[in-house]
């Protein structure tokens, strides 16, 4: 494998800043189209026409009229929380809306997506001094004992903010930039492969690229309860070869065991996955375009599932060769995700130049 260098795609400032506000905007499971009208309209200069579903999955497509499709494809949505109940103090108990982690919720601020727009509020808990049992029984947070608490103290009071039963609430935090080019930000899982994704799209733009066939750039919805938006996506669309970006775990931080995750970490570049669905000499393709290219990749294996929509694209209809490029990432699934610039420069080089090799002629078959 390549060794590990800096950036090589050079994305200018106004790519990031696009990020960042993407990052910002909330975009939970099932009600995506905020994130979605932002993300399209800074694609629009580079597509060709669009079209989204009933669901609100958002495709751009270069090149429509050719019969060859080829998909790149992230997906848009993020965990959070749905208001479940409120009690007669103005207290809001939730249910998870995605795999929302628990334990870090205590003292969290969110915002609540009310009737009447958004609300803050806070994950309430109690002084460390008061709560109930000994060190080694010390009450641990759980779906059922956290609550949220806008300053509301009746039920009442919270109907008024306009807060009902099945409102989400997503966590405030937001982006931010780290030493030595690391960001933080909730919900890089996955709007950073959306971003990805649309600047491949601004590089054949830039670049004046022809391509041979029909590139559909596809922005999933609800991938966190089970790769939804992609399963119908995938139906409509019927490609001939599909690249899904997403995030993998960096596996280099304390409490993660190497022997179950495998070798990953950020600033390594993007990581090239072994598995089932995974098209074999589709992802030699891919290899041999970082090779070629001088691009760094890192190497990881799954036993049965890549857990993300590779699989909804490589099962769907006949059957469509696909291959999955994930990003690093720290701390997935809390408000401090973590990743490197490299390797987000790193895996839209990878995504870009493959394409280019890319033809209605590319042989893939086994036999």
């Amino acid at each position: 494998m390549a060794k590990a260098t800096k950036s090589v795609s050079q994305l200018p400032a106004a790519s990031y800043n696009f990020l960042r506000d993407y990052i910002n905007n909330a975009s939970p499971t099932g009600f995506e189209s905020s994130g979605q009208k932002l993300w399209m309209k800074y694609l629009a200069p580079y597509v060709d026409e669009f079209f989204t579903d009933a669901y609100g999955t958002a495709v751009g497509i270069i090149n429509p009229a050719a019969p060859f499709k080829v998909v790149i494809e992230a997906h848009a949505d993020e965990i959070s929380w749905f208001v479940n109940y409120i009690s007669p103090e103005g207290l809001i108990y939730l249910k998870r809306n995605g795999g929302v982690d628990h334990q870090i919720a205590p003292s969290m601020r969110v915002l609540v997506h009310g009737k009447k727009g958004i609300v803050k509020a806070v994950f309430g808990w109690p002084a460390i001094h008061t709560r109930i049992g000994g060190e080694a029984k010390e009450t641990q947070p759980k779906v059922e004992n956290l609550f949220l608490d806008c300053g509301a103290r009746t039920k009442k009071e919270v109907e008024d903010l306009g807060i009902h039963i099945g409102a989400v609430a997503t966590y405030e935090d937001g982006y931010e930039e780290l030493a030595h080019d690391h960001l933080i930000g909730r919900a890089f899982d996955n709007r950073v492969g959306g971003f990805m994704i649309a600047e491949v799209a601004r590089l054949l733009n830039v670049h004046k690229k022809k391509l041979p066939y029909a590139l559909y750039i596809v922005n999933a919805v609800q991938e966190e309860i089970g790769l939804r938006g992609a399963e119908m996506i995938a139906r409509r669309i019927k490609p001939d070869i599909a690249i899904i970006t997403d995030v993998t775990h960096d596996s280099s931080t304390p409490m993660i065991n190497k022997l179950i995750e495998g070798e990953c970490a950020c600033g390594k570049g993007p990581a090239l996955c072994y598995g089932p669905a995974v098209h074999n000499k589709l992802l030699d393709i891919v290899q041999s375009t970082a090779e070629k290219h001088k691009i760094p990749v890192q190497l990881r294996a799954v036993s049965r599932s890549t857990g993300t929509d590779t699989e909804s694209f490589a099962y769907a209809n006949d059957g469509c060769p696909s291959v999955l490029i994930s990003i690093p990432l720290r701390y997935m699934h809390t408000t401090v995700e973590m990743l490197h610039k490299s390797d987000i420069e790193n895996t839209v080089k990878l995504m870009y130049e493959t394409l280019l090799t890319l033809s209605p002629k590319t042989n893939l078959s086994y036999f």
